[in-house]
Protein backbone atom coordinates (compact mmCIF):
# COMPACT_ATOMS: atom_id res chain seq x y z
CA UNK A 1 0.00 0.00 0.00
CA UNK A 2 1.06 3.59 -0.59
CA UNK A 3 1.28 6.20 2.16
CA UNK A 4 -2.29 7.38 1.51
CA UNK A 5 -4.24 4.12 1.17
CA UNK A 6 -4.97 2.86 4.73
CA UNK A 7 -6.18 6.28 5.87
CA UNK A 8 -8.29 6.81 2.74
CA UNK A 9 -10.00 3.42 2.93
CA UNK A 10 -11.10 3.94 6.53
CA UNK A 11 -12.14 7.52 5.84
CA UNK A 12 -14.33 6.42 2.92
CA UNK A 13 -15.96 3.52 4.76
CA UNK A 14 -16.41 5.12 8.17
CA UNK A 15 -16.69 8.85 7.49
CA UNK A 16 -17.60 10.03 3.99
CA UNK A 17 -20.00 7.32 2.80
CA UNK A 18 -21.87 7.37 6.17
CA UNK A 19 -21.96 11.18 5.96
CA UNK A 20 -23.64 11.02 2.53
CA UNK A 21 -26.03 8.36 3.80
CA UNK A 22 -27.04 10.75 6.56
CA UNK A 23 -27.54 13.57 4.04
CA UNK A 24 -29.70 11.28 1.89
CA UNK A 25 -31.95 10.29 4.81
CA UNK A 26 -32.38 13.87 6.00
CA UNK A 27 -33.07 15.09 2.48
CA UNK A 28 -35.61 12.34 1.84
CA UNK A 29 -37.47 13.37 5.00
CA UNK A 30 -37.23 17.10 4.16
CA UNK A 31 -35.23 17.89 7.29
CA UNK A 32 -33.65 21.36 6.75
CA UNK A 33 -30.04 20.52 7.62
CA UNK A 34 -27.17 22.91 6.93
CA UNK A 35 -23.48 22.20 7.34
CA UNK A 36 -20.13 23.68 6.40
CA UNK A 37 -17.58 21.10 5.28
CA UNK A 38 -13.86 21.64 4.79
CA UNK A 39 -12.38 19.41 2.09
CA UNK A 40 -8.61 19.42 1.88
CA UNK A 41 -7.04 19.45 -1.60
CA UNK A 42 -5.18 16.24 -0.67
CA UNK A 43 -8.44 14.49 0.17
CA UNK A 44 -10.06 15.77 -3.04
CA UNK A 45 -7.16 14.43 -5.07
CA UNK A 46 -7.36 11.02 -3.42
CA UNK A 47 -11.12 10.83 -3.95
CA UNK A 48 -10.59 11.36 -7.68
CA UNK A 49 -7.65 8.98 -8.08
CA UNK A 50 -8.92 6.02 -10.13
CA UNK A 51 -6.13 3.69 -9.01
CA UNK A 52 -6.79 4.34 -5.34
CA UNK A 53 -10.54 3.93 -5.79
CA UNK A 54 -9.96 0.59 -7.51
CA UNK A 55 -7.74 -0.45 -4.61
CA UNK A 56 -10.50 0.66 -2.23
CA UNK A 57 -12.98 -1.69 -3.92
CA UNK A 58 -10.42 -4.49 -3.62
CA UNK A 59 -10.18 -3.70 0.09
CA UNK A 60 -13.98 -3.77 0.46
CA UNK A 61 -14.10 -7.11 -1.35
CA UNK A 62 -11.58 -8.45 1.18
CA UNK A 63 -13.90 -7.23 3.93
CA UNK A 64 -16.87 -8.95 2.29
CA UNK A 65 -14.97 -12.23 2.04
CA UNK A 66 -13.81 -11.92 5.64
CA UNK A 67 -17.35 -11.08 6.76
CA UNK A 68 -18.75 -14.19 5.07
CA UNK A 69 -16.22 -16.35 6.90
CA UNK A 70 -17.06 -14.62 10.19
CA UNK A 71 -20.74 -15.38 9.64
CA UNK A 72 -19.86 -19.07 9.38
CA UNK A 73 -17.52 -18.99 12.36
CA UNK A 74 -19.98 -17.26 14.70
CA UNK A 75 -23.05 -19.37 13.91
CA UNK A 76 -24.67 -20.31 17.19
CA UNK A 77 -23.07 -17.42 19.10
CA UNK A 78 -26.01 -15.25 20.12
CA UNK A 79 -23.80 -12.24 20.90
CA UNK A 80 -21.28 -11.99 18.05
CA UNK A 81 -23.25 -13.52 15.17
CA UNK A 82 -25.81 -10.65 14.95
CA UNK A 83 -22.92 -8.17 14.96
CA UNK A 84 -21.13 -10.09 12.20
CA UNK A 85 -24.36 -10.15 10.19
CA UNK A 86 -24.99 -6.41 10.64
CA UNK A 87 -21.41 -5.54 9.68
CA UNK A 88 -21.45 -7.83 6.64
CA UNK A 89 -24.74 -6.32 5.42
CA UNK A 90 -23.41 -2.82 5.97
CA UNK A 91 -20.23 -3.48 3.96
CA UNK A 92 -22.31 -4.89 1.09
CA UNK A 93 -24.73 -1.96 1.18
CA UNK A 94 -21.95 0.62 1.18
CA UNK A 95 -20.19 -1.02 -1.74
CA UNK A 96 -23.42 -0.81 -3.74
CA UNK A 97 -23.99 2.78 -2.63
CA UNK A 98 -20.47 3.81 -3.55
CA UNK A 99 -20.41 2.17 -6.97
CA UNK A 100 -24.01 2.63 -8.11
CA UNK A 101 -25.72 5.50 -6.32
CA UNK A 102 -22.63 7.68 -5.87
CA UNK A 103 -20.88 6.37 -8.99
CA UNK A 104 -17.54 6.34 -7.11
CA UNK A 105 -17.58 10.16 -7.04
CA UNK A 106 -18.07 11.43 -3.49
CA UNK A 107 -17.08 14.98 -4.47
CA UNK A 108 -19.79 15.21 -7.13
CA UNK A 109 -22.47 14.24 -4.60
CA UNK A 110 -21.17 16.80 -2.11
CA UNK A 111 -21.21 19.44 -4.83
CA UNK A 112 -24.84 18.58 -5.63
CA UNK A 113 -25.75 19.18 -1.99
CA UNK A 114 -23.77 22.41 -2.11
CA UNK A 115 -25.73 23.61 -5.14
CA UNK A 116 -28.95 22.86 -3.25
CA UNK A 117 -27.80 25.07 -0.36
CA UNK A 118 -27.46 22.27 2.19
CA UNK A 119 -23.66 22.07 2.28
CA UNK A 120 -21.09 24.83 2.06
CA UNK A 121 -17.66 23.56 1.00
CA UNK A 122 -14.61 25.30 2.42
CA UNK A 123 -11.04 24.72 1.36
CA UNK A 124 -7.90 24.58 3.45
CA UNK A 125 -4.14 24.72 2.91
CA UNK A 126 -2.90 22.58 0.02
CA UNK A 127 -1.34 19.87 2.21
CA UNK A 128 -2.93 20.92 5.50
CA UNK A 129 0.26 22.64 6.63
CA UNK A 130 0.22 24.25 10.09
CA UNK A 131 0.52 27.79 8.76
CA UNK A 132 1.83 29.64 11.85
CA UNK A 133 5.20 27.87 11.60
CA UNK A 134 5.51 28.99 7.96
CA UNK A 135 4.22 32.55 8.19
CA UNK A 136 7.73 34.04 8.44
CA UNK A 137 8.20 33.08 4.79
CA UNK A 138 5.31 34.52 2.75
CA UNK A 139 6.10 32.26 -0.22
CA UNK A 140 5.22 29.16 1.81
CA UNK A 141 1.80 30.46 2.89
CA UNK A 142 1.04 31.87 -0.56
CA UNK A 143 1.85 28.55 -2.24
CA UNK A 144 -0.33 26.62 0.21
CA UNK A 145 -3.27 28.96 -0.45
CA UNK A 146 -2.81 29.32 -4.23
CA UNK A 147 -2.58 25.59 -4.85
CA UNK A 148 -5.63 25.00 -2.65
CA UNK A 149 -7.72 27.56 -4.53
CA UNK A 150 -6.60 26.21 -7.90
CA UNK A 151 -7.62 22.71 -6.77
CA UNK A 152 -11.01 23.95 -5.60
CA UNK A 153 -11.69 25.73 -8.90
CA UNK A 154 -10.75 22.68 -10.95
CA UNK A 155 -13.10 20.42 -8.97
CA UNK A 156 -16.03 22.63 -8.02
CA UNK A 157 -15.74 25.39 -10.62
CA UNK A 158 -15.56 28.20 -8.07
CA UNK A 159 -13.51 29.76 -5.32
CA UNK A 160 -14.77 29.03 -1.80
CA UNK A 161 -15.72 31.91 0.47
CA UNK A 162 -14.34 30.25 3.57
CA UNK A 163 -10.88 28.97 4.42
CA UNK A 164 -10.38 26.38 7.16
CA UNK A 165 -7.12 27.03 8.97
CA UNK A 166 -5.43 23.63 9.38
CA UNK A 167 -5.67 22.58 13.04
CA UNK A 168 -7.33 26.00 13.57
CA UNK A 169 -3.77 27.32 13.53
CA UNK A 170 -3.92 31.11 13.57
CA UNK A 171 -1.32 33.80 14.07
CA UNK A 172 -1.48 37.56 13.46
CA UNK A 173 -0.75 38.34 9.82
CA UNK A 174 -2.60 35.41 8.27
CA UNK A 175 -5.62 37.61 7.56
CA UNK A 176 -3.58 39.67 5.09
CA UNK A 177 -2.80 36.51 3.10
CA UNK A 178 -6.46 35.46 3.09
CA UNK A 179 -7.61 38.92 1.99
CA UNK A 180 -5.07 38.92 -0.85
CA UNK A 181 -6.79 35.81 -2.24
CA UNK A 182 -10.31 37.18 -1.74
CA UNK A 183 -11.21 34.80 1.10
CA UNK A 184 -14.17 36.15 3.10
CA UNK A 185 -13.90 34.32 6.40
CA UNK A 186 -12.13 31.78 8.53
CA UNK A 187 -12.50 30.22 11.99
CA UNK A 188 -10.34 30.45 15.10
CA UNK A 189 -10.46 28.74 18.46
CA UNK A 190 -12.18 30.40 21.39
CA UNK A 191 -9.09 31.44 23.36
CA UNK A 192 -7.43 32.89 20.27
CA UNK A 193 -10.27 35.35 19.68
CA UNK A 194 -10.94 36.22 23.31
CA UNK A 195 -7.27 36.82 24.15
CA UNK A 196 -6.54 38.81 21.01
CA UNK A 197 -5.92 42.49 20.42
CA UNK A 198 -9.27 44.27 20.55
CA UNK A 199 -12.38 43.45 22.51
CA UNK A 200 -14.77 40.68 21.49
CA UNK A 201 -17.47 41.79 23.94
CA UNK A 202 -19.94 39.18 22.68
CA UNK A 203 -17.46 36.37 23.17
CA UNK A 204 -17.80 33.34 20.94
CA UNK A 205 -21.47 34.11 20.30
CA UNK A 206 -20.88 36.58 17.47
CA UNK A 207 -18.26 36.91 14.71
CA UNK A 208 -15.58 39.57 14.64
CA UNK A 209 -13.53 41.05 11.81
CA UNK A 210 -9.83 41.77 11.43
CA UNK A 211 -8.32 45.06 10.21
CA UNK A 212 -7.95 43.37 6.80
CA UNK A 213 -11.74 42.79 6.78
CA UNK A 214 -11.56 39.03 7.16
CA UNK A 215 -14.55 37.77 9.13
CA UNK A 216 -13.72 35.47 12.03
CA UNK A 217 -16.14 32.86 13.32
CA UNK A 218 -15.24 31.69 16.82
CA UNK A 219 -15.50 28.02 17.73
CA UNK A 220 -17.83 27.17 20.61
CA UNK A 221 -15.48 25.52 23.09
CA UNK A 222 -18.32 23.97 25.08
CA UNK A 223 -19.91 22.43 21.99
CA UNK A 224 -16.65 20.57 21.44
CA UNK A 225 -16.16 19.68 25.10
CA UNK A 226 -19.65 18.20 25.39
CA UNK A 227 -18.74 15.64 22.74
CA UNK A 228 -15.05 14.94 23.10
CA UNK A 229 -13.95 15.63 26.65
CA UNK A 230 -11.83 12.53 27.44
CA UNK A 231 -13.62 11.79 30.72
CA UNK A 232 -17.08 13.32 30.48
CA UNK A 233 -17.70 13.80 26.74
CA UNK A 234 -20.56 11.93 25.10
CA UNK A 235 -18.23 9.81 22.95
CA UNK A 236 -16.68 8.31 26.11
CA UNK A 237 -19.90 6.44 26.93
CA UNK A 238 -19.16 2.77 27.72
CA UNK A 239 -21.94 1.56 25.40
CA UNK A 240 -20.35 3.01 22.26
CA UNK A 241 -18.27 0.86 19.91
CA UNK A 242 -14.58 0.54 20.78
CA UNK A 243 -12.71 1.75 17.70
CA UNK A 244 -9.37 0.30 18.77
CA UNK A 245 -10.49 -3.29 19.37
CA UNK A 246 -10.71 -4.56 15.84
CA UNK A 247 -11.17 -8.23 14.92
CA UNK A 248 -7.89 -8.02 13.03
CA UNK A 249 -6.10 -7.69 16.37
CA UNK A 250 -8.48 -9.74 18.53
CA UNK A 251 -8.90 -12.99 16.57
CA UNK A 252 -6.43 -15.80 16.07
CA UNK A 253 -3.82 -15.09 13.40
CA UNK A 254 -5.00 -17.79 11.02
CA UNK A 255 -8.48 -16.17 10.88
CA UNK A 256 -7.20 -12.80 9.61
CA UNK A 257 -4.66 -13.92 7.01
CA UNK A 258 -5.91 -11.41 4.41
CA UNK A 259 -5.28 -8.57 6.87
CA UNK A 260 -1.67 -9.37 7.68
CA UNK A 261 1.38 -7.75 6.17
CA UNK A 262 4.45 -9.36 4.65
CA UNK A 263 6.17 -9.41 8.04
CA UNK A 264 3.13 -10.85 9.78
CA UNK A 265 1.92 -7.55 11.22
CA UNK A 266 -1.84 -7.22 11.65
CA UNK A 267 -4.11 -4.64 10.01
CA UNK A 268 -7.63 -3.60 11.02
CA UNK A 269 -10.51 -5.35 9.27
CA UNK A 270 -13.20 -2.83 10.17
CA UNK A 271 -15.18 -5.46 12.09
CA UNK A 272 -15.46 -4.72 15.81
CA UNK A 273 -17.37 -6.75 18.39
CA UNK A 274 -16.73 -4.86 21.61
CA UNK A 275 -18.12 -1.82 23.36
CA UNK A 276 -15.78 0.62 25.11
CA UNK A 277 -16.87 -0.56 28.53
CA UNK A 278 -15.22 0.98 31.56
CA UNK A 279 -11.96 2.42 30.34
CA UNK A 280 -11.87 0.03 27.39
CA UNK A 281 -10.67 -2.79 29.67
CA UNK A 282 -13.78 -4.94 29.83
CA UNK A 283 -15.07 -7.30 27.18
CA UNK A 284 -18.61 -5.97 26.92
CA UNK A 285 -20.17 -7.11 23.65
CA UNK A 286 -21.40 -4.18 21.60
CA UNK A 287 -25.16 -3.58 21.62
CA UNK A 288 -25.95 -1.48 18.53
CA UNK A 289 -29.51 -0.63 19.54
CA UNK A 290 -28.43 0.52 22.99
CA UNK A 291 -25.65 2.60 21.40
CA UNK A 292 -28.03 4.27 18.92
CA UNK A 293 -30.44 5.06 21.75
CA UNK A 294 -27.57 6.58 23.72
CA UNK A 295 -26.57 8.72 20.73
CA UNK A 296 -30.11 10.07 20.35
CA UNK A 297 -30.21 10.84 24.07
CA UNK A 298 -26.91 12.69 23.82
CA UNK A 299 -28.28 14.66 20.87
CA UNK A 300 -31.14 15.91 23.07
CA UNK A 301 -28.66 16.89 25.80
CA UNK A 302 -26.52 18.67 23.22
CA UNK A 303 -29.42 20.71 21.85
CA UNK A 304 -30.59 21.61 25.36
CA UNK A 305 -27.08 22.79 26.28
CA UNK A 306 -26.76 24.91 23.14
CA UNK A 307 -30.19 26.51 23.62
CA UNK A 308 -29.48 27.22 27.29
CA UNK A 309 -26.18 28.95 26.55
CA UNK A 310 -27.58 30.90 23.59
CA UNK A 311 -30.53 32.08 25.66
CA UNK A 312 -28.21 33.30 28.41
CA UNK A 313 -26.00 35.13 25.90
CA UNK A 314 -28.98 36.54 24.02
CA UNK A 315 -30.15 38.37 27.14
CA UNK A 316 -27.05 40.58 26.85
CA UNK A 317 -26.97 41.00 23.07
CA UNK A 318 -28.98 42.94 20.54
CA UNK A 319 -27.93 40.46 17.84
CA UNK A 320 -28.97 36.82 17.57
CA UNK A 321 -26.18 34.72 19.13
CA UNK A 322 -24.61 31.81 17.28
CA UNK A 323 -22.92 28.59 18.34
CA UNK A 324 -20.13 27.56 15.94
CA UNK A 325 -19.87 23.78 16.30
CA UNK A 326 -16.60 22.79 14.60
CA UNK A 327 -15.33 19.20 14.59
CA UNK A 328 -12.94 16.90 12.80
CA UNK A 329 -15.15 14.80 10.50
CA UNK A 330 -13.16 11.66 11.29
CA UNK A 331 -13.94 12.10 14.98
CA UNK A 332 -17.65 11.95 14.19
CA UNK A 333 -17.32 8.99 11.87
CA UNK A 334 -14.24 6.83 12.02
CA UNK A 335 -13.36 7.21 15.71
CA UNK A 336 -16.90 7.60 17.04
CA UNK A 337 -18.98 4.99 15.24
CA UNK A 338 -22.26 6.50 16.47
CA UNK A 339 -21.22 10.07 15.64
CA UNK A 340 -23.44 10.40 12.58
CA UNK A 341 -26.37 8.84 14.42
CA UNK A 342 -25.83 11.61 16.97
CA UNK A 343 -25.51 14.33 14.31
CA UNK A 344 -28.59 13.15 12.44
CA UNK A 345 -30.56 13.23 15.70
CA UNK A 346 -29.29 16.77 16.29
CA UNK A 347 -30.61 17.91 12.90
CA UNK A 348 -33.92 16.13 13.35
CA UNK A 349 -34.36 17.38 16.90
CA UNK A 350 -33.41 20.93 15.96
CA UNK A 351 -35.92 20.97 13.10
CA UNK A 352 -38.69 20.41 15.66
CA UNK A 353 -37.64 23.35 17.85
CA UNK A 354 -38.58 26.88 16.81
CA UNK A 355 -35.75 28.46 18.77
CA UNK A 356 -33.10 26.61 16.73
CA UNK A 357 -31.99 27.35 13.18
CA UNK A 358 -29.12 25.62 11.39
CA UNK A 359 -27.24 27.85 8.97
CA UNK A 360 -24.12 27.70 6.81
CA UNK A 361 -21.25 30.09 7.67
CA UNK A 362 -21.38 32.29 4.55
CA UNK A 363 -25.17 32.45 4.70
CA UNK A 364 -25.03 33.60 8.32
CA UNK A 365 -22.35 36.24 7.67
CA UNK A 366 -24.32 37.62 4.71
CA UNK A 367 -27.20 38.43 7.06
CA UNK A 368 -25.12 40.33 9.62
CA UNK A 369 -24.65 44.06 10.05
CA UNK A 370 -20.94 44.32 9.27
CA UNK A 371 -20.38 47.77 10.86
CA UNK A 372 -21.60 46.30 14.15
CA UNK A 373 -18.84 43.69 14.19
CA UNK A 374 -15.94 44.41 16.50
CA UNK A 375 -12.41 44.55 15.08
CA UNK A 376 -10.11 42.01 16.69
CA UNK A 377 -6.71 40.54 15.87
CA UNK A 378 -6.87 37.04 17.39
CA UNK A 379 -3.93 35.76 19.38
CA UNK A 380 -1.66 32.93 18.22
CA UNK A 381 -3.75 29.80 18.78
CA UNK A 382 -4.78 26.34 17.59
CA UNK A 383 -6.97 23.47 18.73
CA UNK A 384 -3.91 21.34 19.40
CA UNK A 385 -2.49 20.31 22.77
CA UNK A 386 -2.61 23.22 25.24
CA UNK A 387 -3.98 25.51 22.54
CA UNK A 388 -0.87 26.75 20.76
CA UNK A 389 1.87 25.17 18.60
CA UNK A 390 3.13 22.48 20.96
CA UNK A 391 1.76 19.61 18.86
CA UNK A 392 3.66 20.71 15.74
CA UNK A 393 6.75 22.22 17.31
CA UNK A 394 8.39 20.43 20.22
CA UNK A 395 11.43 18.26 20.83
CA UNK A 396 9.86 15.29 19.01
CA UNK A 397 9.57 17.08 15.67
CA UNK A 398 11.46 20.38 15.72
CA UNK A 399 14.25 18.87 13.59
CA UNK A 400 11.82 18.66 10.69
CA UNK A 401 11.24 22.38 10.34
CA UNK A 402 14.81 23.42 9.61
CA UNK A 403 14.85 20.97 6.71
CA UNK A 404 11.52 22.14 5.26
CA UNK A 405 12.65 25.77 5.65
CA UNK A 406 15.89 25.00 3.83
CA UNK A 407 13.97 23.22 1.07
CA UNK A 408 11.64 26.24 0.83
CA UNK A 409 14.60 28.58 0.32
CA UNK A 410 15.86 26.31 -2.43
CA UNK A 411 12.41 26.11 -4.05
CA UNK A 412 12.20 29.90 -4.13
CA UNK A 413 15.67 29.95 -5.67
CA UNK A 414 14.61 27.45 -8.36
CA UNK A 415 11.45 29.39 -9.18
CA UNK A 416 13.49 32.58 -9.57
CA UNK A 417 16.30 30.91 -11.53
CA UNK A 418 14.04 29.05 -13.97
CA UNK A 419 11.07 31.40 -14.54
CA UNK A 420 10.14 30.28 -18.06
CA UNK A 421 11.41 26.74 -18.49
CA UNK A 422 9.42 24.06 -20.28
CA UNK A 423 9.73 20.37 -21.04
CA UNK A 424 11.65 18.08 -18.70
CA UNK A 425 12.87 20.98 -16.56
CA UNK A 426 9.35 22.27 -15.98
CA UNK A 427 8.21 18.76 -15.04
CA UNK A 428 11.08 18.50 -12.56
CA UNK A 429 10.31 21.90 -11.07
CA UNK A 430 6.62 21.06 -10.69
CA UNK A 431 7.54 17.77 -8.98
CA UNK A 432 9.90 19.60 -6.65
CA UNK A 433 6.98 21.85 -5.66
CA UNK A 434 4.82 18.79 -4.96
CA UNK A 435 7.47 17.13 -2.81
CA UNK A 436 7.96 20.31 -0.76
CA UNK A 437 4.23 20.80 -0.21
CA UNK A 438 3.89 17.18 0.93
CA UNK A 439 6.83 17.60 3.32
CA UNK A 440 5.08 20.64 4.86
CA UNK A 441 1.96 18.66 5.84
CA UNK A 442 0.97 18.98 9.49
CA UNK A 443 0.39 15.21 9.72
CA UNK A 444 4.05 14.29 10.11
CA UNK A 445 4.93 16.46 13.16
CA UNK A 446 1.55 15.66 14.74
CA UNK A 447 2.12 11.91 14.41
CA UNK A 448 5.61 12.24 15.89
CA UNK A 449 4.28 14.29 18.81
CA UNK A 450 1.57 11.74 19.58
CA UNK A 451 3.83 8.73 18.93
CA UNK A 452 1.39 7.48 16.28
CA UNK A 453 3.41 5.43 13.78
CA UNK A 454 6.46 7.65 14.32
CA UNK A 455 8.69 5.64 11.99
CA UNK A 456 6.16 6.03 9.19
CA UNK A 457 5.78 9.77 9.83
CA UNK A 458 9.52 10.40 9.94
CA UNK A 459 10.11 8.19 6.90
CA UNK A 460 7.43 10.00 4.88
CA UNK A 461 8.79 13.46 5.65
CA UNK A 462 12.36 12.37 4.93
CA UNK A 463 11.30 10.73 1.67
CA UNK A 464 9.63 13.90 0.37
CA UNK A 465 12.61 16.03 1.37
CA UNK A 466 15.04 13.54 -0.16
CA UNK A 467 13.11 13.58 -3.44
CA UNK A 468 13.12 17.38 -3.42
CA UNK A 469 16.86 17.50 -2.80
CA UNK A 470 17.52 15.03 -5.62
CA UNK A 471 15.59 17.24 -8.04
CA UNK A 472 17.35 20.38 -6.78
CA UNK A 473 20.78 18.86 -7.30
CA UNK A 474 19.78 17.43 -10.70
CA UNK A 475 18.70 20.86 -11.88
CA UNK A 476 21.95 22.32 -10.57
CA UNK A 477 24.01 19.80 -12.56
CA UNK A 478 21.69 20.07 -15.57
CA UNK A 479 21.23 16.29 -15.63
CA UNK A 480 17.78 14.89 -14.89
CA UNK A 481 16.93 11.20 -15.10
CA UNK A 482 13.75 11.07 -17.13
CA UNK A 483 13.02 7.53 -15.98
CA UNK A 484 13.41 8.40 -12.28
CA UNK A 485 11.33 11.55 -12.63
CA UNK A 486 8.54 9.72 -14.48
CA UNK A 487 8.41 7.06 -11.75
CA UNK A 488 8.23 9.75 -9.05
CA UNK A 489 5.49 11.62 -10.92
CA UNK A 490 3.41 8.44 -10.98
CA UNK A 491 3.93 7.77 -7.30
CA UNK A 492 3.31 11.33 -6.08
CA UNK A 493 0.90 12.63 -8.68
CA UNK A 494 -1.03 15.01 -6.47
CA UNK A 495 -1.98 18.44 -7.92
CA UNK A 496 -1.70 17.47 -11.62
CA UNK A 497 -1.96 21.10 -12.75
CA UNK A 498 0.51 22.58 -10.26
CA UNK A 499 2.68 25.47 -11.40
CA UNK A 500 6.00 25.69 -9.57
CA UNK A 501 5.96 29.48 -10.04
CA UNK A 502 3.61 29.76 -7.03
CA UNK A 503 6.83 29.82 -5.02
CA UNK A 504 8.18 32.94 -6.72
CA UNK A 505 8.53 36.06 -4.62
CA UNK A 506 5.64 38.44 -5.11
CA UNK A 507 6.83 41.82 -6.33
Amino acid sequence: MGWEEPWLFEALSETYIPLLEMFDRLDADHVPFKIGLSLSPVLCHLLRNETLLTHYLDYVDLQIDFGARELERTVGDGETHPLARAWYDRVLDRRILFTERYEMDILNVLDLYQKRGRVEILTTAATHAFLPVHVSRPEAVQAQIEVALSSSRSIFGRNPQGFWLPELGWCPGLDAFLRAYNISYTLVDTHGALMGSGEARRGAFYPVKTPSQIFILIRDYYAHRDLFDPEHGYCASPVYLDYYRDAGYELERNLVTAFRGARGERFPTGLKYWAQGTGGKGRDTYDSEKARSEARKHARFFLDNRVSRLDEAGAYMAETPISVCAYNADHLGRFWHEGFTFLEAVFRGGADREEIQFINPAEYLFKQNIPEMETVIPEFSSWGANGYAETWLDSSNDWMHRHTMRALERMIELAERFPNDTGIKERALNQAARELLLAQASDWPRMLYRHEFPDYAQGSAEQFLRNFTTIYEALGSNHISTEWLTTLERRHNIFPHINYRVFRRKK
